[in-house]
């Protein structure tokens, strides 16, 4: 009798949006973005070898949003509990990729996750990467420019 009364309850759960039991969500909060222009790109992996890449590597997640001045805010939903790292890209003329001045200085806005400090180069993954729990995470990512 109590497996009948529970079952009820995880459908309940299920039909409402809820993630399934093994996944979370993230909630990514994008501040500092200079205009409305073209669309901010957010790709979160576990692949080390490949961040801040995401295209084609398998476990990534990925989505992209319409820019707006000053702030916007996005999740990734259905998300394996494990240790990730967020590369953002503010793609102003929707061209699909980061465009550089002289082939090396970005030309638009980027950030990772844990605001990681970009040197000679994007961050390792090691000074981007957060570990994400059953529990539905929040977090705050500043866009930063170069030009």
């Amino acid at each position: 009798m109590t497996r009948l009364a529970i079952l009820p309850v995880a459908a309940i759960a299920l039909a409402a949006g809820a993630p399934a039991p093994d996944t979370s969500s993230i909630t990514v909060t994008v501040t500092n973005l200079r205009n409305a222009e073209g669309l901010v790109r957010a790709c979160m992996t576990t692949a080390a070898k490949s961040f801040p890449k995401c295209r084609g590597v398998e476990g990534a997640h990925a989505t992209t949003v319409n820019a707006k001045e000053g702030s916007i805010t996005l999740t990734f939903e259905g998300v394996k509990p494990g240790n990730y790292a967020i590369a953002l890209l503010h793609d102003e003329n929707a061209n699909g990729k980061a465009d550089r001045a002289l082939g090396m200085m970005p030309k638009e806005g980027f950030g990772f996750s844990r605001d990681a400090p970009v040197r000679m180069g994007p961050p390792k993954f090691k000074d981007a990467v957060f570990e994400l729990g059953a529990e539905p995470q929040e977090m705050t990512i500043k866009m930063r420019y170069m030009l």
